[in-house]
């Protein structure tokens, strides 16, 4: 067998080779490399946060809140006009500087048709969150209403028109509202047109047209009494002046 030897005059190189030397780029793109997930992810947290914080100190709060109850949404001009025009009514409960009304909507029909394609669970939500809002002292107190008969039936919510507290399961609903249109205060405000009933339209008309029929009424107040509840009180008389009820529904 052969064998195959080193030379005993063969010299090795023992030194190793020294570490490579990055330059600032090279070490600032490995070092993203391995942590743009986290930045990413620390960078949307911050913003959270600060979406957060803005939103409970820098936003300011609106002193009333009006609720609609529809089939659909009111146009974004027709709800744009009646909060500017509904707070020359209202007063500074915050202490801001400012009268601010708020509008929610729960778009959604009590007695859907029988071809309705409504999606129920979206009709549930919606009412569940109708729910959750007359269960809130500082919740909508004043409702725009385009079925009271329906609203009642299902919510028990409503108080008459001379401030009593119905009975539970009290269906005379013609007791607890005004008409809009009979209503001289609302009927007169200036509320002008709307372009686009929804979003994705652009059907135009008149505000005060669109809310000739819709009803208006308050919830009852079965709690303790408290100053936003007084507030909304004091705003419901300005708002009805001299409003009569509606004969014969």
């Amino acid at each position: 067998m052969a064998w195959v030897t080193k030379s005993s005059t063969e010299e090795y190189n023992q030194t190793p080779e020294p570490p490579k030397q990055y330059t600032r780029r090279e070490k600032a793109g490995n070092w993203w490399h391995y942590h743009k997930v986290m930045v990413a992810a620390a960078v949307l947290l911050a913003a959270a946060a600060v979406w957060i914080l803005y939103d409970m100190f820098g936003r300011a709060r609106p002193d009333y809140y009006i609720g609609w109850v529809g089939e659909a949404e009111l146009p974004q001009d027709t709800v744009a006009a009646l909060e500017q025009q509904l707070a020359a009514y209202g007063q500074d409960l915050d202490g801001d500087g400012q009268v601010l009304v708020e509008f929610t909507q729960f778009s959604f029909d009590f007695d859907p048709p029988e071809d309705d394609e409504t999606d129920p669970t979206y009709r549930m939500a919606m009412l569940t969150r109708l729910e959750g809002d007359l269960s809130l002292e500082d919740g909508c107190y004043i409702y725009l209403l385009q079925d009271p008969e329906g609203f009642q039936n299902q919510t028990g919510a409503l108080q008459y028109l001379d401030g009593t507290l119905p009975s539970d399961g009290a269906g005379d609903w013609q007791n607890m509202v005004y008409r809009w249109a009979d209503c001289p205060v609302l009927a007169g405000l200036d509320l002008g047109d709307y372009t686009g009933l929804t979003t994705i339209d652009d059907v135009t008309g008149s505000s005060q047209e669109l809310l000739a029929d819709v009803y208006v009424a308050r919830r009852g107040n079965w709690q303790a009494e408290n100053e936003y509840f007084n507030a909304c009180d004091a705003l419901w008389a300005a708002l009805t002046a001299g409003a009569v009820p509606p004969a014969g529904e």
